[in-house]
C-alpha cells in the first residue's frame, strides 16, 4: 500500500465525514458572523453600481459570480462605463487583487498537502476577512484537522452574504439610491477585524508603515497604492521579524 494512503488524516489535515457537521465549520460561521452584514451591504451596492455604470443585467450577474472581488469590480466599472481598452480594464482589476497573490503564499503551508483541483476551488473562495479570521485561528503554518471545516464555514457565510447581495442590488439598481453609502459599512467592518488583530507592538508598526504606505501612493494610476501598501507591510514584517530572531550577543560577564 501506497504510503500516502496509510498516512493517518489528522496528519494531513484531512477530516473524516461532511464539513458541516464538523464543530470548526459552525465556528468558522460563528467567527464572520459579526462582519457578514458589512459584506451584504458591500455587496449590495457594488451590484447596484454595476448595473448603475451602463452594464446589462446578463453581464452584471456574470461579472458578480465570476470576478468576486468587491474591490476590482468597482475599480474596473469607471473603466467599462468610459470605453477604455480591454488591456487596461485587466491590469487594473490584476493590480487591484495582487494582495490574494500575497494571502495565497501565506495559505499555502497550510493547503500543500491537497490536490491542485481542490487547492484552485480553495483560491477562488478565499477572500479578505477569510484570510483575516483563519490567520487569527491558526497562527502556526502546518496543516490540522479543523482547517478545511473552518475555513469552508467562514467562507459559506462571506460568499452567501456577498453574491446573495449582489444579485438584489443587480436586479434592484433602479430602486436602490446609490447616495445612501452603504458599501462604506463593508470597509469599517474589515478596518474593525483588523484593529482587534493589532496585539503586539509589532502587529502597529507594520500596520503604521502599511498606513504610511497607503496614503503616500495614493496617487498612483491602476489603484497600484494597494500592492504598494501591501509590498510595504511584507517588508516591515519581515525586518521585524528578522531583527526579533537575531540571537543577543553574549556579554562578557569577567571584570
Amino acid at each position: 500500500m501506497d504510503s500516502e494512503t496509510e498516512r493517518p488524516a489528522a496528519s494531513t489535515g484531512q477530516v473524516a465525514g461532511p464539513f458541516w457537521r464538523h464543530p470548526a465549520f459552525v465556528q468558522g460561521m460563528r467567527d464572520m458572523s459579526p462582519v457578514a452584514p458589512g459584506i451584504a451591504a458591500w455587496g449590495l451596492v457594488t451590484g447596484v453600481a454595476m448595473v448603475k455604470s451602463g452594464l446589462s443585467v446578463p453581464l452584471a450577474l456574470f461579472m458578480s459570480a465570476v470576478v468576486f472581488a468587491g474591490s476590482a469590480q468597482l475599480a474596473v466599472l469607471p473603466l467599462l462605463a468610459s470605453g477604455a481598452p480591454a488591456w487596461v480594464v485587466w491590469a487594473t482589476a490584476a493590480c487591484v487583487n495582487l494582495r490574494f497573490v500575497v494571502f495565497s503564499a501565506q495559505w499555502r503551508p497550510y493547503w500543500k498537502h491537497l490536490s491542485r483541483r481542490h487547492r484552485a476551488l480553495l483560491s477562488y473562495f478565499a477572500a479578505d476577512l477569510n484570510f483575516v479570521l483563519f490567520m487569527r485561528r491558526f497562527p502556526k503554518p502546518e496543516p490540522g484537522p479543523d482547517q478545511l471545516p473552518y475555513f469552508w464555514g467562514g467562507t459559506a457565510l462571506n460568499a452567501t452574504s456577498w453574491h446573495v447581495t449582489s444579485i438584489v442590488g443587480i436586479l434592484l439598481a433602479d430602486h436602490i439610491p446609490t447616495h445612501w453609502g452603504i458599501g462604506f459599512a463593508g470597509t469599517l467592518a474589515l478596518l474593525g477585524l483588523t484593529c482587534s488583530l493589532l496585539v503586539d507592538r509589532a502587529a502597529w508598526i507594520t500596520a503604521a508603515v502599511a498606513s504610511c504606505a497607503a496614503v503616500a501612493a495614493f496617487g498612483l494610476p491602476l489603484k497600484l497604492h494597494i500592492v504598494v501598501t501591501i509590498a510595504a507591510a511584507v517588508a516591515a514584517g519581515l525586518l521585524i521579524d528578522h531583527h526579533s530572531a537575531r540571537p543577543v550577543p553574549a556579554t562578557d560577564e569577567r571584570r
